[in-house]
């Protein structure tokens, strides 16, 4: 998680979760005229549907307006994160131990970058995941992108 996106979590956290929703992360991207803030909210019990989501991007556009931590045009985007949800903390994945993942590590490891097993413990800071029966340790830091795999 980027500097940007951590105060941006500071600052939404207690507007989602005073929503009786959890704030799941934050995605900025640079696109043309404008940078994409895209906002993932969740509900342990009943998910979240658009209700939710409209309550919450009202709030935190708001937020986000009067605090101004934004430089420049910004598109607010709040979702759910989805059957493929990304994954951005230690908790998230503890979450989903014994599911399958795809993860892209921010530096190559013997040559690759791109990773796809199941994930199996949490040692420390860092994650264990299975891969055509190897085991793999990666630090949560060095990991760029991870996401559940659905499963059908």
């Amino acid at each position: 998680m980027s500097s940007g996106d951590h105060v941006l979590k500071q600052l939404l956290k207690p507007v989602v979760e005073a929503l009786e929703c959890e704030l799941w992360g934050i995605e900025i991207q640079m696109g043309g005229k404008a940078k994409l803030v895209r906002v993932f909210i969740d509900h342990d019990e009943k998910g979240v549907d658009i209700t939710d989501c409209e309550r919450v991007s009202r709030q935190a556009s708001a937020i986000l307006d009067v605090e101004d931590v934004i430089a420049g045009e910004y598109v607010l985007e709040v979702s759910s994160p989805g059957m493929d949800r990304p994954l951005y903390e230690l908790d998230h994945y503890a979450r989903y131990l014994g599911e399958e993942i795809s993860l892209r590590l921010r530096f190559p490891y013997e040559g690759r970058r791109n990773f796809k097993g199941r994930l199996r413990a949490i040692e420390g800071d860092e994650i264990v995941v299975v891969v055509s029966e190897n085991e793999f340790l990666f630090p949560v830091e060095g990991i760029e992108k991870a996401n559940l795999v659905p499963q059908f």
